[in-house]
């Protein structure tokens, strides 16, 4: 009888446990649904990584997803661009509107806003892991052809499709913010000093493998010193006004941090050596400078106490000797901006902005003077420098290569590609600044529009492209590094 007990005990046991599985296979706990997990993730190819939560049961679906895919069960008021927003970060795509549509190709174009519940969709371009993406090495004197975008357009579709058509034209590099003028940082980006941010590129590896797959040398642009966002959150670290004791103001704005403060020197260090582990080619620093507008005789500095002998040009120079030797040996580049001004070495420019171009030439690969003729105001005798694009690039040339010869350092200028102060501004303007620029020892060049617009440029590259060494010698990014990184006809973006 105990026997027969025992028998009975062990079927109803398998019954029970079986009923149990049964309903965990069909049903999603609504506390893992409501915590973002992904936990419609199903049959994949490369399936992720099973959830931390012990309810996070997948939802069971009666198709399986083509390889490098996902099956997705919709729920009430799902949408596609709400699939595509989950899904994104697990993706190869950049967007998520990119992947939106990728999901209605691969799901046979479902119609309306709304999901009905219970609707298979297939999740395309699954990646088995996060991207690791490595710098790609090229010498110093590599001729770049750029453009440069913001962090929120490099991150945007159109951002896209600007990078694309510029490599169509012939270019072969972009320049972006990881940190523009105003301090916001386009990154995730784990310091003290970052608090929180606005991220608009939020994969940088991914972003970067992107930027190779099209044959593009990767340019991080970081503007280091000037950085309103830092100086509002802390006060102490920014310019100290010699009457008052509090935060100088720079023609009344609060921009400036203390480029001799030994914290935002580290701050900036470390963000750049963030975008170098991110496998970006080249770190650009911008306003590596002190400030030259404003009540100079009352801004205040560490460095006056701490180094009493010292100029502004030295601590610049110490400043970039600490990061070239904490970036050079993940092999990146470093690039330099300037002020075109700086090519005729005034005193006084040299004495407010500290940018001695002898000392820093020692510290860096390339620099890249800020050659906009536009900018040249009452140059020279010419009284409207704009419409002199010649006379003003190849002047600035002729003299930075003086300055820096015997350093090795390349000088990559950039140029005006926007229409401020010149009634001349064409593709033929464009054409005259790349010839010039050249034949006066230049390698490369990058173009600035601070909205993007770069339909001029657009215009001119097809006849500087066909005008075979007169304009550039067309270099690429190396053979080997451009086969590894053939975009995959089902994932135009990123390979898999």
């Amino acid at each position: 009888m105990r026997h027969a007990s025992s028998i009975l005990i062990i079927v109803l046991s398998c019954l029970a446990l079986g009923f149990v599985s049964w309903r965990l296979a069909f049903e999603v706990p609504a506390s893992a649904a409501q915590s973002g997990q992904n936990t419609e993730l199903v049959r994949t190819s490369n399936p992720a990584p099973t959830p931390s939560k012990p309810d996070a049961h997948p939802a069971v679906v009666t198709s399986i997803a083509p390889p490098g895919s996902a099956a997705y069960i919709a729920k009430r008021g799902d949408t596609v661009t709400l699939v595509a927003h989950r899904f994104l970060s697990q993706t190869s795509y950049l967007t998520s509107s990119e992947l939106g549509e990728a999901i209605r190709q691969a799901s046979g174009n479902p119609q309306g806003t709304y999901l009905k519940p219970g609707q298979e969709l297939v999740v395309p371009g699954i990646l088995p892991a996060p991207i690791v993406e490595k710098t790609i090495p090229v010498p110093r004197d590599f001729e770049v052809r750029a453009i440069y975008l913001t962090g929120l357009m490099a991150s945007s579709d159109h951002g896209l499709r600007i990078i694309k058509h510029w490599r169509e034209l012939g270019g072969n590099a972009v320049v972006f913010d990881v940190k523009d003028s105003d301090g916001s940082i386009n990154i995730p980006f784990d310091h003290p000093l970052a608090g929180g941010h606005h991220i608009a590129i939020h994969d940088l590896p991914k972003f970067t493998h992107f930027l190779h797959s099209q044959g593009m040398h990767a340019i991080a642009r970081v503007a280091i010193f000037r950085d309103e966002r830092l100086v509002v959150a802390h006060p102490e670290l920014a310019v100290k006004s010699h009457k008052t004791g509090q935060p100088w103001r720079e023609n009344g704005k609060l921009v400036w941090t203390d480029p001799s403060q030994p914290k935002v020197q580290e701050y900036d260090i470390a963000l750049a050596k963030k975008a170098a582990e991110a496998g970006v080619d080249e770190i650009q620093f911008d306003y590596v400078r002190f400030p030259a507008e404003g009540d100079q005789k009352d801004a205040s500095f560490v460095f006056q106490t701490e180094h009493p002998t010292w100029h502004r040009s030295d601590v610049i120079a110490d400043f970039l000797k600490h990061a070239y030797a904490e970036l050079h040996p993940t092999g990146v580049l470093l690039s330099l901006d300037v002020f075109g001004i700086m090519a005729w070495q005034r005193p006084v420019d040299l004495a407010h902005t500290g940018q001695d171009i002898v000392q820093m030439a020692k510290y860096c690969d390339v620099l890249s003077p800020m050659i906009y003729p536009s900018h040249f105001f009452g140059m020279d005798g010419i009284e409207h420098p704009g419409d002199a694009p010649e006379h003003f690039i190849g002047e600035s040339m002729k003299r930075f290569e003086l300055i820096t010869k015997g350093s090795d350092v390349v000088i990559r200028p950039w140029l005006q590609a926007f229409r401020w102060r010149t009634k001349t501004y064409s593709p033929e303007y464009i054409e005259i600044q790349v010839k010039t620029a050249k034949s006066t020892g230049g390698i490369g060049f990058l173009f600035w529009n601070a909205a993007n617009d770069y339909s001029k440029p657009y215009a001119a590259m097809p006849e500087m492209r066909a005008a075979k060494g007169q304009y550039f010698r067309g270099d690429e990014l190396p053979a080997v590094a451009q086969a590894e990184l053939v975009p995959t006809a089902d994932n135009p973006g990123v390979n898999k």
